[in-house]
């Protein structure tokens, strides 16, 4: 159990901090950070994605019991082959290094002008009811960062690959080594913002994280199922 412990702290922590590095969310926190306070956007940021985590390792831990093990060791094998070939062939076709800075920066830009239009309507009053009892524990800026992170991270690759290795490895050391990611590419957005993002290299990050996740596939497959 201590070994299974360390082995899904190291695998996670890595696996984070390759996934994380020049995603989407990412970048989102890069540019939120020059626009609103920084500790509103970190809290919201980092709020959910160890939400995130925690519910992807959950979800991983309960997959034995509904499937044998031996199968779910087999799946987490073929999904880190899988998203191993993913992040290379990302790696091989991605022709400009600040495609993905542009776009979720022209996302939020276009996400700041439907509010704007928005507080113009009629609607403004009754929406601002609506959201009247989480904003009484929430800046509204927390709730945006949250909210946008959470969502952006719903089903990206990352997550699937936790849910993954919880169900193959101790989740504790998953969920310890997923939140330590998280918490320091989060904070390099934050504090970085975007002159850091701007100079991150998508080529690279994609190509380590496709040679990390067919190691991991290489020794799931050489080893045996728990």
């Amino acid at each position: 159990m201590g070994l299974s412990l360390i082995e899904g702290f190291t695998k996670s922590l890595a696996m984070t901090v390759l996934s994380e590095v020049g995603d989407k969310t990412f970048f989102a926190a890069a540019i939120l950070a020059m626009r609103h306070p920084r500790r509103s956007v970190l809290a919201g940021c980092l709020g959910a994605l160890i939400v995130m985590t925690i519910l992807s390792a959950l979800l991983g831990w309960s997959a034995p019991n509904l499937i044998s093990r031996k199968w779910t060791h087999h799946i987490t094998t073929v999904l880190f082959f899988g998203f191993g070939l993913w992040s290379l062939w990302e790696g091989f076709t991605e022709e400009g290094e600040s495609e993905e800075l542009a776009e979720v920066e022209a996302e939020l830009d276009a996400d700041v002008k439907d509010d704007g239009a928005k507080g113009k309507s009629q609607d403004e009053d009754l929406k601002k009811q609506q959201r009247r009892f989480l904003t009484q524990f929430f800046s509204p800026i927390f709730l945006k960062a949250f909210s946008i992170t959470f969502f952006g991270e719903w089903g990206d690759k990352s997550q699937i690959a936790t849910i993954g290795l919880a169900s193959d490895v101790n989740p504790f050391g998953v969920v310890l080594g997923g939140i330590l990611g998280q918490s320091l590419c989060t904070a390099a957005a934050v504090l970085g913002g975007k002159s850091l993002a701007s100079k991150i290299s998508e080529k690279m990050v994609a190509f380590s994280s496709g040679i990390l996740f067919l190691v991991f596939a290489l020794q799931s497959f050489l080893s045996t199922a728990a």
